[in-house]
């Protein structure tokens, strides 16, 4: 029987299954390297290659949770503006379909974690929990949604230690904490500018959060990012026996990026973190100034 306009064919049925694992999210995963190259331990291959295979997992696992959590939240999407193009939401991917696939990518992901080291695998189980706990309730709880959501960038840079073996230092951990909760406080900035007086039906949380509330707390986030930050280039200055001035120099591109980014949060455009983070070119060329200049400080000896 010939597809018809309600019936998807077989290769519009592909492209939403690769829609639905929303590959450009995998970015975020990259911050499983975030650990061992800030401990300059990303110089062998054994290193490289856990990192590599915490990526794949984290990749593999977040895929299985986003269509999981599609599925779930098929009728709110319906309502989105925006969501409402996505392929479960869009009648492109079935909705057994997607408990289905998103279950064996999960169990695959556990396969990887655990097969590459144990901490790994207990990390991702912790990621998975909380996930699953995300999409069960902790979103429709104000606060929590936004705990839950940066948790799980804590989590992927935790992984990264987990699959290397590389200690997390203090710093390192206040910085990925509050830079992601900073991000997500952005995003909900970005979806309650974007929806307005729809913003509650979409998400549970927007009908209690305010601007200014959101506003609060980005502020918090980014005061604490940035003074943590210093810290610990000072702290690793005066570790590294030469006080190398490098460490103190990365703070000017760091606190660049961060003004660049909370400037586009201010100005509502925060709602899809991701791609601002790889396509605006004032914060790319911060970021990469930063990393040579963190790079250096680190692996110059």
């Amino acid at each position: 029987m010939a597809a018809t306009d309600s019936t998807p064919d077989a290769a519009a049925r592909t492209r939403g299954l690769i829609r639905a694992l929303r590959p450009r999210q995998w970015a975020k995963n990259v911050l499983v390297f975030a650990a061992p190259v800030a401990a300059g331990a990303i110089d062998t291959r054994s290193t490289i290659t856990k990192a590599t295979l915490a990526f794949v997992a984290f990749c593999v696992a977040a895929s299985g949770t986003y269509l999981l959590n599609d599925a779930r939240d098929v009728e709110s999407d319906r309502k989105h503006p925006v969501k409402c193009n996505r392929p479960i939401a869009a009648g492109l991917l079935g909705i057994t379909t997607a408990y289905v696939i998103g279950g064996v990518l999960i169990v695959t992901a556990l396969a990887i974690g655990f097969a590459t080291t144990r901490d790994l695998g207990i990390t991702l189980v912790a990621y998975l929990a909380l996930t699953t706990a995300y999409s069960f309730g902790l979103k429709r709880i104000p606060i929590l949604d936004i705990v839950a959501v940066a948790a799980g960038f804590v989590l992927r840079a935790i992984a990264g230690a987990a699959a290397t073996g590389v200690p997390i230092s203090e710093w390192f951990f206040i910085v990925t904490s509050f830079g992601a909760l900073l991000v997500v406080v952005g995003k909900r900035e970005g979806e309650l500018s974007q929806l307005g007086e729809r913003a509650g039906m979409v998400r549970a949380t927007l009908a209690v959060y305010t601007t200014d509330f959101l506003r609060y707390l980005r502020s918090v986030a980014t005061g604490v990012v940035l003074i943590a930050y210093c810290l610990w280039a000072f702290d690793s200055a005066s570790t590294t026996g030469s006080g190398s001035v490098w460490f103190q120099l990365s703070i000017v591109p760091f606190a660049i990026a961060i003004f660049q980014y909370a400037l586009i949060l201010e100005q509502g455009g925060g709602e899809n973190p991701e791609q601002v983070l790889t396509s605006n070119r004032a914060i790319l060329a911060s970021g990469a100034i930063w990393a040579i200049i963190y790079a250096y400080a680190v692996y110059r000896t």
